[in-house]
């Protein structure tokens, strides 16, 4: 394989993979409490959403489809407090042997391993290191996503409240659990305007999450959220036409609030991406 395929290959996978955490970590939503027979589906869209706040960590299943990527599936692991962790395998369907990766974000950093065709230019080590901090745009850096990843997953599902056309679907059951099934469209500008009257520090945290999608080129979402009879978002997606392709997203929840540990692969099997490339350019 050339160099020059070989980059490509490489940057392919990354970029799936900075795609997928940062879609990952702003999808996916829970809440908890008791659903009323009488709540309108605007008032119980709003109570899931108001009641993300407490969720701390959760365990979830990923499928579909990111543009530029293709399609994608994926299982994670993920913790918000004390700090942001993540460690999710991941594979990226139209990719064929090179597409599979697990990724790890730990200590601000991100490890991307388990990939053969990486391994072959890293003398055999499995993981590439790089930190969030000091990459450039280009899908490596502010701009690819991977700014995301250190908020609070539960941010985007309070968009739908922003949806003035909410309504009840109807009741399915999601892996085994009954759930009532709502959907409604928001549009950037409605989100905007949907978190104004928040403080600050919301307001803030809702505009870089709108800013993702305003990167990726789509200026209206529609959404759908599976709520159980707890009030648990057991499942939730997201769809979107992008300027380079099509956004799909189905997030399904296998539990939350339980331990998360994620701990960094051994530096004698990484190799530092900013080392890496310089390498390359020399």
């Amino acid at each position: 394989m050339g160099t020059s395929v070989r980059r490509s290959t490489r940057r392919r996978t990354i970029g799936a993979g900075l795609a997928a955490v940062a879609l990952a970590a702003g999808a996916v939503s829970c809440a908890k409490g008791e659903e009323s027979p009488k709540m309108t589906p605007a008032a119980a869209v709003a109570k899931a959403a108001k009641n993300t706040e407490d969720i701390t960590s959760f365990r979830y299943r990923m499928t579909g489809e990111v543009p530029e990527q293709g399609r994608i599936k994926a299982t994670a692991s993920m913790r918000t407090e004390p700090t942001v962790a993540m460690s999710m395998k991941m594979t990226a369907l139209d990719q064929g042997a090179d597409g599979t990766v697990e990724i790890r974000l730990v200590d601000k950093a991100m490890y991307m391993g388990g990939n053969a065709e990486m391994a072959k230019e890293m003398n055999g080590k499995t993981w590439l290191k790089f930190d969030m901090s000091t990459l450039g745009e280009d899908g490596l850096g502010e701009g690819s996503g991977i700014d995301q990843a250190d908020q609070n997953p539960a941010t985007e599902s309070t968009f739908l409240t922003g949806a003035e056309d909410v309504k009840k679907v109807g009741t399915e059951t999601v892996d085994g659990v009954k759930t009532t099934h709502y959907s409604g469209t928001v549009t950037l500008d409605t989100l905007r305007d949907s978190f104004k009257d928040e403080d600050k520090a919301t307001r803030e945290k809702r505009e870089k999450s709108v800013k993702q999608y305003e990167k990726l080129g789509i200026d209206k979402l529609a959404m759908d959220m599976w709520v159980d009879g707890d009030d648990h978002t057991k499942q939730f997606r997201m769809k979107g036409d992008a300027t380079k392709g099509t956004l799909d997203m189905t997030i399904t929840f296998l539990d939350y609030n339980k331990p998360v540990t994620i701990t960094a692969p051994p530096a004698k099997d990484t190799t530092d991406l900013a080392e890496m490339m310089k390498e390359a350019q020399g």
